[in-house]
């Protein structure tokens, strides 16, 4: 007996739970088809009720979409320095104009003599390598035919470990083509499909800046970047470069970490011996920049910020309308349903249970209008695709449909109070 009296107010007290909870569940879905109910048979003000709502969630998931298929984009196109590198330069990138320009006349270009010092005391690099390109853009031409603006590139043998432009066919610059200032080049597939449309291009002499060259290899295709081929290019070895084009060499130097633990290091290194090169005083600034693709990235986010930031003022603006339009319509449905009000309070509707329902109603047509915002997104999302670049997160989705039905919830709180709040008698006594 006392075991049986110490069970049975547990089992009492589980078996009280799982009603409660049961009669939510039920409370909840009798609602949730109330609203689709009220949708259906008042198709133009359930068009006007949500319309706020629906801006709202679309506009924030087209901007999210955007915003991410642009991160995407840009870590892949333009921000892809490679793994694990980063790249020494005159000045710093993706910095103010002011800046660029300060740096610009304070900065000196680095030279081949900079590059040949870090490949000779850097410590625990991967791969270094050196590259320089010839403005304007010259043209290159094959037995009549020709192509303009085609991108001349001088690298080091060593730059095939890092760059991303991989051989095809053929191969790429040797060192001993580097050391030898060969007359040899390595193509684009550009170049490829407008000089050599029917030819296999191994061994013939195209002529780029009316000096020719000997094809050695063609490169995978890299594909474009703002629309902007990125397969127009022609490397050389720097040294043939240096003799042929440009005596005096502006270079990036692109150095490469064993892993991601040392690249770090690895720049602080390279800070330290160029500073030390260059005489600079510790209280001054670097005359030189060292950029990685987080660089470029923290440049990108720090402007896509600002843009989310007033985006997310826009949403702000749409989604108080929109909720103030439910928060009027729910008070008129109050009005209409006072005497069903009246009705269920009388056979023993408690206050609670007449505030969830209109809560749960109210929150169920906001996120209908979530729904319906979602699906407008993913339609505009995927016609930007096809000119630009979209790409819908399921963050935004799941942001875009729990904001609208908070907004919901919060502007029907004072609808469902009231309610919940009608003297039963005087709800029995309003006209049906």
């Amino acid at each position: 007996m006392p075991v049986v009296s110490q069970t049975w107010p547990a089992v009492a007290k589980l078996r009280g739970n799982v009603q409660r909870q049961a009669g939510l569940w039920m409370a909840a879905r009798e609602a949730f088809w109330i609203a689709l109910e009220e949708l259906r048979n008042h198709k133009l003000r359930s068009f006007l009720t949500l319309l706020g709502i629906v801006i709202a969630t679309t506009t924030l998931i087209v901007v999210m979409s955007v915003v991410n298929g642009m991160n995407v984009y840009i870590a892949t196109k333009i921000a892809n320095l490679g793994t694990n590198t980063f790249v020494l330069h005159q000045f710093k990138w993706a910095q103010g104009y002011e800046s660029y320009l300060k740096a610009l006349r304070r900065n000196r270009p680095i030279r081949m003599e900079d590059y040949e010092y870090l490949r000779e005391t850097l410590f625990s690099y991967e791969a270094i390598s050196a590259i320089t390109q010839l403005q304007p853009d010259p043209e290159a031409r094959y037995r009549g035919q020709s192509i303009d603006g085609v991108t001349l590139v001088g690298v080091t043998a060593s730059h095939a470990y890092v760059g991303r432009e991989k051989a095809l066919y053929g191969r790429y610059i040797s060192e001993q083509d580097y050391r030898h200032n060969a007359r040899v080049c390595f193509i684009g597939q550009d170049i490829v499909d407008k000089l050599f449309p029917v030819t296999d291009p191994i061994g013939k002499e195209i002529v780029v800046g009316r000096h020719s060259f000997s094809v050695i290899g063609v490169a995978e295709k890299v594909g474009s970047a703002f629309g902007v081929s990125q397969d127009n290019f022609v490397f050389i070895p720097l040294g043939t470069f240096r003799n042929v084009f440009m005596p005096n060499l502006e270079l990036l130097v692109f150095i490469k970490a064993p892993d991601s633990l040392h690249l770090l290091e690895l720049e602080d290194e390279v800070r330290v011996l160029m500073r030390a090169r260059r005489h600079v005083p510790y209280h001054e600034e670097d005359t030189f920049g060292i950029n990685a693709s987080e660089t470029l990235m923290s440049a990108w986010q720090n402007l896509t910020g600002s843009i989310f930031a007033v985006t997310i003022g826009i949403v702000a603006v749409f989604m108080v309308v929109g909720g103030i339009v439910i928060m009027n319509i729910m008070l008129a449905t109050v009005t209409e349903r006072t005497h069903e009000i009246g009705i269920r309070k009388s056979v023993g509707a408690r206050r609670g249970d007449i505030l969830w329902q209109f809560l749960i109603e109210a929150a169920a047509l906001a996120g209908l209008g979530g729904l319906v915002g979602v699906l407008i997104a993913y339609g505009v999302a995927q016609l930007v695709a096809i000119v630009f670049t979209a790409q819908v997160p399921l963050s935004a989705v799941i942001v875009g449909v729990s904001l609208s039905t908070l907004v919901g919830l919060f502007f029907g709180i004072y609808p469902a109070r009231r309610a919940a709040g009608l003297d039963p008698i005087q709800a029995l006594r309003a006209e049906k």
